[in-house]
């Protein structure tokens, strides 16, 4: 029997591997509560049912959870400091072939604008990017590499006229070339293992809706992802007040370098 809230976080756990205590009580159970009384259950108790019987309920669940906002170079200013002083100096390090993880990809805008910019500094059969997100929605979006005006916005002209086709009126599909950077993979960053050995993890405008003690232990498990002199990029609102406790040296404003 599911009465509350506790009970429901227990139910999500069991069926999607979701920890729901790591987020933000408040904004998490208001958003909750919200998709429940649109589709029209009474209560966590109902709404568990249709969870555990339909498929379609439980994709509409996980998506809604995992707040999937993005767009392609969000924050222009940051990723031309990527362009043109991270990148440089983690190639003149490391060479080439780069280790590039975007942590929690949404719908693709992220890895595949880093490919474009990597594409732009080495050779793009040099380029991989390792993608992950917990939702398989969005995943199979990013795949499918097309896009809304809207997406594309922040985009520089010369990306956009290189690596998109126009579709109609309103939507670009991305060039395979690019396609083929960027590995997509289903992994929980709360739960599941990192990979290891990267020189730049990107992991943008996620972290504010997880508790402070969940932040700081995925940003723990970044720095050991790392190596040493490798590079966290996050987002503009997300800097690591305590980054020194955390195995970090400030670079830029919104840079972190493993020590």
């Amino acid at each position: 029997m599911i009465k509350d809230y506790e009970d429901f976080k227990k139910f999500v756990f069991q069926t999607t591997s979701i920890d729901l205590n790591a987020y933000k009580e408040r904004q998490m159970k208001r958003r909750i509560d919200t998709l429940i009384s649109r589709n029209k259950f009474p209560d966590y108790e109902t709404y568990s049912k249709a969870l555990k019987t339909d498929k379609e309920k439980l994709d509409e669940f996980v998506n809604y959870l995992t707040i999937n906002v993005s767009e392609f170079y969000r924050n222009p200013n940051l990723w031309r400091t990527l362009e043109t002083q991270i990148l440089p100096d983690l190639i003149s390090k490391f060479g080439q072939n780069l280790k590039i993880w975007s942590a929690a990809c949404s719908t693709g805008d992220e890895p595949y604008s880093l490919a474009m910019v990597m594409a732009k500094l080495v050779p793009i059969n040099k380029v991989k990017i390792y993608a992950t997100d917990i939702d398989s929605q969005v995943l199979e979006k990013a795949q499918d590499g097309v896009y809304g005006a809207n997406s594309l916005s922040g985009l520089p002209k010369e990306y956009k006229d290189k690596y998109f086709e126009k579709m109609g009126d309103r939507y670009f599909k991305i060039s395979d070339e690019i396609k083929k950077c960027v590995d997509f993979k289903k992994a929980n960053l709360l739960k599941d293992s990192y990979p290891s050995n990267c020189h730049l993890i990107v992991c943008r405008n996620v972290m504010i809706y997880f508790t402070e003690e969940a932040k700081d232990e995925i940003y723990r498990k970044f720095n050991r992802s790392l190596v040493k002199d490798g590079c966290l990029f996050v987002g503009n609102t997300e800097q690591i007040i305590n980054h020194k406790e955390l195995g970090y040296d400030f670079d830029e404003l919104f840079f972190y370098r493993k020590v």
